[in-house]
C-alpha cells in the first residue's frame, strides 16, 4: 500500500481562507458603484476670447515695473528709455505670444483669455483665465500694456509691469 502524507491543519486553514477571499472577489457581494459622470456644473467653462488679440502685442517694447501706484507715469517713461534693448513678443506657433511666465529663464507660448467678469488675462493655455499663473491686462490703448501678476505673492516681488511699444526700426 501505498504512504498517505499528512498536511497540517494551520496550512489547510490558510489554504482555505485563501480560496474564499478569492472566492469573495468573483462571486457574489454587490456589484462596483457606477463611474460618477461629471455634471454639467463640473464641466470647464469654455474659453472666451480676450478683448486684445495676439496680434497687438507682438512687437519690441520698452519695460519697467512699478510697486506704488503713484509710480506709474515715472515707469513709463523709464520704459521708453528701454527701447535701445527691448522685450520683444514674438507671436507663438499656435496663435498665442511668446512671453515668460514667473520666473522662467525661457519664454513660452501663453494664450491671451477673456473672463465672464469682463478682465482680460495672458497665461497658459488650458488654465482658466484669472489662474495663478496668469497675468491680468490692467490697461491696453495700443501703445502702453499695463501687466499685473495674478500670484498675489509674484505680484508683490515683480510689480505692476509697464510695457511701452518702441517706434519701427528705421
Amino acid at each position: 500500500m501505498g504512504s498517505v502524507s499528512r498536511v497540517s491543519p494551520p496550512v489547510v486553514a490558510l489554504c482555505l481562507a485563501a480560496m474564499a477571499m478569492a472566492g469573495c472577489s468573483t462571486w457574489g457581494g454587490p456589484p462596483p458603484p457606477p463611474e460618477p459622470q461629471p455634471s454639467p456644473t463640473a464641466l470647464p467653462a469654455p474659453e472666451l476670447p480676450a478683448r486684445v488679440r495676439s496680434a497687438e502685442i507682438v512687437g519690441r517694447w520698452g519695460y519697467a515695473a512699478y510697486h506704488r501706484a503713484p509710480d506709474r507715469a515715472r515707469t513709463e517713461a523709464a520704459a521708453r528709455r528701454q527701447c535701445s534693448q527691448p522685450y520683444v513678443i514674438a507671436q507663438g506657433p499656435s496663435g498665442g505670444v511668446m512671453m515668460h511666465l514667473a520666473d522662467a529663464s525661457q519664454p513660452e507660448e501663453l494664450r491671451l483669455k477673456g473672463s465672464q467678469s469682463g478682465r482680460d488675462f495672458i497665461g497658459p493655455a488650458g488654465e482658466p483665465a484669472g489662474g495663478p499663473r496668469d497675468r491680468e491686462i490692467v490697461s491696453f490703448d495700443g501703445r502702453v500694456l499695463v501687466l499685473r501678476f495674478v500670484d498675489t505673492e509674484v505680484s508683490t516681488r515683480y510689480g505692476t509691469s509697464v510695457y511701452v511699444r518702441c517706434a519701427p526700426r528705421a
